[in-house]
Order: structure tokens, then sequence, then C-alpha cells
């Protein structure tokens, strides 16, 4: 599939959408847009969406957000020069960081309770889900279906609970992991300079944690692979500001 023929994510339909507006006059620079929740309403999407896109426009020099005080158009940035490819990627990926970086934050608060609470009650029927998953994560070489496993692992951590609320939580966000997952092994394989089969053995150590019940190892093994993409995410946001200013 072309990039031309990809469909656009959520918040691009947003941030094209708003820009579209600036484009044709209908927003000018002055104009204080709705606020996010207003926003969400509008287009039908996530407020995690609608921050997306704003922090991609903001990026492109599109918008002014001042904390607490509201998001404001600005004037487009004099063109000078043909905008180079490499700044392009890197106004696209502050986006998609922001958005990553809140997901992160909800996974670390979320998933580190779920992974302590399933190696108190998990069942033997939770633990052969647990194993057809890693199976099916190592012995599979097509990456789309082992992020779409790599999900439902997570997913299965919640359900090992046994607590519904949680569960659905995980539901939840079932839509916003299957966004992100991508992005998130991505970053994984950056820090690890390595392999999938790296990756699985740090899924095979919270599952050994869940199966032992060690209820503390589990919160940390959990805490650690999440702290890995985040550490590698602060690494890359500073490494493309850095060649920035360069």
């Amino acid at each position: 599939m072309t990039n031309q023929q990809r469909p656009l994510k959520q918040y691009e339909w947003v941030m094209n959408d708003l820009k579209k507006q600036m484009d044709e006059g209908l927003l000018v620079p002055g104009d204080r847009l709705s606020s996010v929740v207003d926003l969400a309403t509008q287009y039908n999407v996530g407020r995690s969406t609608v921050r997306e896109a704003l922090s991609a426009l903001k990026a492109m020099g599109l918008l002014n957000i001042k904390q607490g005080g509201g998001t404001f158009v600005k004037a487009p940035p004099v063109e000078t020069a043909p905008v180079h490819p490499m700044q392009q990627y890197a106004d696209l990926w502050e986006g998609r960081a922001a958005s990553l970086r809140h997901v992160l934050e909800v996974r670390r608060v979320l998933e580190t309770g779920c992974a302590s609470l399933a190696a108190l009650h998990r069942t033997d029927a939770d633990l052969a889900v647990f194993r057809k998953l890693l199976q099916d994560m190592e012995h599979s070489n097509d990456e789309h279906f082992i992020e779409q496993t790599d999900v439902k692992f997570h997913q299965q951590i919640a359900a090992s609970t046994h607590n519904p609320l949680l569960h659905d939580l995980m539901e939840s966000l079932s839509h916003k992991l299957h966004e992100s997952m991508k992005d998130m092994r991505a970053l994984w394989f950056y820090a690890e300079h390595s392999s999938a089969q790296r990756l699985l053995q740090e899924h095979m150590r919270i599952y050994k944690a869940i199966e032992q019940q060690d209820a503390k190892e589990a919160t940390a093994r959990m805490d650690l692979h999440i702290s890995k993409v985040e550490q590698v995410l602060n690494e890359k946001q500073a490494g493309d500001h850095h060649l920035q200013r360069l």
C-alpha cells in the first residue's frame, strides 16, 4: 500500500480539517479555537486525538497554545525556503510523541496495578491463555499479527485480575493501544538495538511473575517494560531537538 493510499489516522483527519479552515480563511490569525472537549464532540473523536492534532499544528507554527488560556490561530510562518523532508517528519513526529506519552502515562498507572492483581488472582485458565499468546508472538513472522497479539497480552493481564472494571478500562483503551503499539515496538527495538526476541523475553518475565503469583515482581517487570519505552522516547525527542538547532 502506497503512502497516498494509506488511510488517515484520526488525528491527521482532524489536523487536516483545521488546517483547511485556516487556508480558506474560515479561521484567521487571532481566532480562538473551541475547547478540546468541544472539538472532540464536533469531530466525534477522543480528547487525546484532538490534543495530538493540535500539537502537530503547533509544531507547524500554525497555533499558539497557552496553558490554561486557550488555543489561538497564528499567522502561517513565512516560507523563505522549501521545508526539508526531515523537518516535515519532525513536525509530524512531535504530534505522535505527545499522544504516545499520554498513552504511556495511562498505561503506567493502570497496567502496573493490573499486573499486581493478576499475580494474586490468576487462574490456570488465564495462564493457558498467556502461554498461547506468547507462542503466537514467538512463532509468527507477521508483524501486524504480532502487534495485535501484543495488545491481547496486555488485555489478558487486565482480564486475569478478575475485576470487571479493570477489564472494561483496558478494553476501552484497545483502539488507542492498537494505534500506538507500532510506535512503541519501534522505540523498544531502537533502545535495545536488538530484535523481537528481546521484546518477547520482556513479556515472558511479566508472565513468569504472574505465574509465580509474585505481585511485587509483576509490578516491577511491568513498570520496567513501560519505562524502557518512555526513556527512549525522551532520548529521541532530545536528539530531534538537538538536530533541529544545528
